[in-house]
Parts: C-alpha cells; structure tokens; sequence
C-alpha cells in the first residue's frame, strides 16, 4: 500500500519574495510586482545604495557600451540622454529617478546582503540568513544577483606583498594621484578600454599587460541634440521607434554567432580595417591583431582605446607575468 501524499505545512512567511539585489534586474522585478498589486516584497541589497554594478565601477571613463536608448526600462524612457552611450554618472541617475518615482526605497534592506538560503519542503518556504544574522522566510526568492558583483583580482606571486599602490578598477581609489607615476594595467577587458586612454593622459609611463588582443570595433557615440532631446519628448512614439531601430540592429548580430558564423567575417574586416586605420607601427598592430573568430570572446568599442596605445608613454606588454 502507497504511502499517502505529504502535503505542505501551511505557513505565513515573513515575506512574499525577496529580491537579492538592487541593481537593474531587482529594480525591474519590484517594479512590475507593485504594477501587478504586489507589495510583499523585500529587496536585500549589499551595498548602501541602489545601483548593482553602476554603483560600484566609476573608474575613470566607466561608460556603457550599450547604446542608452536601448539600456534603460522599457516602460521608463528616457528622451533626455546626453549622448547616444551614457556614462556611469548619467545611467546612476538614471536608477535614482527609477527609484524615487516607482517608491522602491522603502522596499531595501541596505547594507544586508543573503549569507545562505535554504528551502524547507515541509512548509514550502525559504528559510533565510543574511548578512546581519537577521532569519526571515520567503514564499519565493527571486535572484538579482550581477556577474560583475564580486572584483576578480588576478593570482600573481607577489602581489600580496606589493609595496606600491593596487586596487582593482571596480575599486577605483579616486584619492590616489595616478599624475607622473608609472602604472602597470593588467588585463584588456570591457572596463580597460575605457580607462586606459583616461590614464594615458595623466602618468609618465603605463605597462598593458594584455593576454589575449581583443576585437575593437570603433564607437558610435555622439552627442544627442537639443532637438532630438525635444521630439523624443513631444512624440514619445518617435522614441519608441528609435529604440526598436537600435534594438533591431543590435539583434540581427546574433544571426552571425547562432546560424551563420560567416556572417561575423564581415564584422571581423570591418574590425581589421580599423585596426589598420588607428595602429601604423606594424609592431604593434601584431600585438593587437586577435588570433580567433570575432565573437567568441566579447566584442568591444572605443575610439580613444586604440590611439591611447600609440603614445610614447604606453607599452603593450604580451609577456605573461609571473
């Protein structure tokens, strides 16, 4: 004879749901819970402030390289963007109006991340620790958790016992005067195309110890005119259309990497060609050729990133440090 069922104990949580995280993706859930009627929610937030990664990296030249129109809600446009890439001052302010209008502050737990999360099936709830021993349950734990939450420092002997100054960029040190000193940069990712041309400008010399060439395509930034600003406003559905142009335009990329991968040997030339443009020494236009299918490895975009390289203080470093 068969067992009879186990049912679920009934009990009240503490609250609906919580929500790990306020940066875009927790914002964006809280929001529609309350436009669906729903207020029994808790976003437990780390930091001290809304924001997630936006919050965190403002190293210098920290820019979006999604074009603005289309890094923004969809139910909250924006019509004033200053430039076709916001940068991170305006995309935090940005969040903070989010925030203000929809009444997402009342909502935060700041300062108290989740230490551990475990369901009980018997009462089919989550029983939860956070970071300031608070134990509270949840009937649903929804994940708003960022892939650029925690800094990934590098595992290089010796770099415990630097006697120098070292921070990672999303650890920016703003009070540290980087004017006249030598600097080395390691790693040639998304953040250091956009803070290398800043550095370049102030220290004497700046070592770029770059592993694999990334693909540079060249940025299509420019300022959003008044007028522009204006239309956006006055005819929201001309904004709506610019943001579904941008959206279809970004979209129709994924054809090269999900079913045709020539398609991406256009885009590949497209990135030589600039390359060739920007970089005369042949030397150095070695270094910076990638060796692999544009596509497989992030793409990313700059104007200022290739002609920091060629200035008399910066060194592309290939060499693995040990």
């Amino acid at each position: 004879m068969n067992a009879p069922l186990r049912h679920p104990v009934s009990t009240k949580p503490d609250t609906g749901i919580a929500i790990i995280g306020a940066g875009f993706s927790g914002m964006c859930m809280a929001i529609k819970l309350k436009e669906a009627g729903r207020t029994d929610f808790v976003i437990f937030e780390k930091g001290a402030d809304i924001g997630g990664t936006w919050r965190d990296n403002h190293y210098p030249g920290c820019a979006c390289d999604v074009p603005s129109h289309l890094y923004s809600y969809s139910f909250e446009p924006n019509p004033d963007w200053s430039r076709m890439y916001g940068s991170q001052k305006e995309i935090r302010d940005y969040q903070h109006h989010c925030a203000e209008k929809y009444g997402l502050r009342p909502f935060c737990r700041f300062n108290e991340g989740i230490e551990k999360a475990e369901f009980d099936e018997v009462t089919a709830l989550w029983r939860i620790t956070t970071t300031k021993g608070a134990h509270l349950t949840a009937r649903v734990i929804v994940s708003g958790v960022g892939a650029l939450c925690l800094p990934a420092y590098p595992r290089i002997k010796g770099l415990d016992s630097f006697e120098g100054k070292a921070f990672h960029s999303a650890e920016w040190d703003h009070g540290y005067d980087l004017r006249g000193k030598t600097v080395a940069v390691i790693g040639t990712g998304a953040s250091a195309i956009q803070f290398v041309p800043e550095l370049q400008k102030q220290v004497r010399k700046l070592h770029l110890f770059q592993r694999t060439a990334p693909w540079v395509l060249p940025k299509k930034d420019r300022p959003i005119r008044e007028w522009e600003k204006a239309l956006f406003r006055a005819v929201p559905f001309l904004h709506w259309l610019f943001r579904q142009k941008i959206y279809w335009q970004m979209e129709m990329r994924a054809l090269g990497f999900t079913v045709n991968p020539n398609i991406m040997k256009r885009v590949e030339k497209l990135a030589l060609e600039y390359l060739d443009t920007v970089i005369p020494d042949p030397a150095l236009r070695r270094k910076l050729t990638p060796d692999y299918l544009i596509g497989c490895k992030r793409i990313l975009i700059s104007n200022e990133y290739y002609p920091a390289l060629t200035q008399a203080n910066v060194e592309v470093v290939t060499d693995g440090i040990a």
